[in-house]
């Protein structure tokens, strides 16, 4: 599987909600961030995504432009989605990702944090 074609099984596996796929393409250790904020580990991303697929049953990620590079991926998409509880996302993200031997070893995120508002509330009830 090259860059290209790890991405694009995470975020297949992040819009199922299947957070085994998600691990088995990320090191033990990985570390993730939002717009610089504070490191995650990969239970606290799995968790993440598992709880946005459950408050947003339709979460699917949209006009995907996707490149390989020498040390993992770059990825621009939008994220859309609609709530349990009736409001919606849609939102710009850009991943920046590496990986090492085959596996997501850092993934960094970056959105307009305005942008995520209706997730966070979607998150917290």
């Amino acid at each position: 599987m090259n860059n290209a074609d790890i991405a694009e099984a995470l975020f297949a596996a992040f819009a199922a909600g299947d957070a085994d796929a998600a691990k088995a393409l990320c090191l033990p250790d990985l570390k993730a961030s939002q717009n610089g904020g504070p490191l995650m580990d990969l239970a606290t991303v799995l968790h993440f995504a598992v709880a946005v697929k459950a408050a947003a049953p339709d979460f699917r990620y949209e006009e995907a432009v996707r490149s390989a590079t020498e040390s993992g991926f770059v990825e621009e998409h939008r994220v859309r989605g609609t709530f349990t509880n009736g409001g919606e996302i849609d939102l710009m993200v850009c991943i920046v990702a590496t990986i090492e031997d085959g596996k997501i070893t850092v993934l960094r995120e970056y959105f307009d944090p305005a942008g995520a508002a209706a997730l966070g509330a979607a998150l917290s009830t």
